[in-house]
């Protein structure tokens, strides 16, 4: 599938333990942005801290070459899970929409265990972030069922690229 314009993609893994050797997610995510023709800006670890996490996406929202940053890890529910607290404070606009279809796909093939998820995205400064659980499963339903799509300018009726500071 083709994805019309060729954005410039950051990806992000949110892991105290994980390192490039382990990112598994991480690497999901890049193999899919290379795969529908998109461009990797970035690929980074960085510990589930409220702080480090704010001062690293602060830092691609405010990049004019930074079109989307897709987030993996940090959606759950314990102590350290961060994401949320951090992103979110950041975020211009809410897609509520997202991280409901997203728990909607991956009941499908996880049952009820997707309540457990807090996958969610938005706009901020002209950019598009989605933030998903830090499985690669998780990974593969939220490229696959939702976020290629809306990536991909030739996706009708609508998708996000218009919406997007592409320069």
């Amino acid at each position: 599938m083709g994805s019309g314009i060729s954005l410039q993609i950051a990806v992000v893994t949110v892991s105290d333990t994980r390192t490039e050797a382990t990112d598994e997610s991480g690497a999901v995510l890049v193999q899919c942005i290379k795969d529908a023709g998109h461009q990797l800006r970035s690929k980074s670890i960085v510990k589930d801290d409220i702080y480090q996490l704010r001062e690293l996406i602060s830092k691609h929202i405010a990049d004019p070459n930074v079109h989307a940053i897709l987030l993996t890890g940090g959606t759950g529910f314990t102590e350290r899970d961060n994401t949320h607290a951090a992103i979110s404070p950041l975020l211009d606009i809410d897609i509520d929409g997202f991280g409901e279809l997203f728990r909607q796909v991956s009941y499908a093939e996880i049952g009820s265990s997707t309540i457990q998820s807090r996958a969610f995205a938005g706009f901020a400064n002209g950019t598009i972030v989605f933030c998903l659980p830090g499985s690669p499963g998780a990974c593969h339903t939220g490229w696959d069922k939702l976020i290629a799509e809306q990536l991909d300018s030739n996706h009708k009726p609508c998708n996000f690229t218009d919406k997007l500071k592409l320069g």
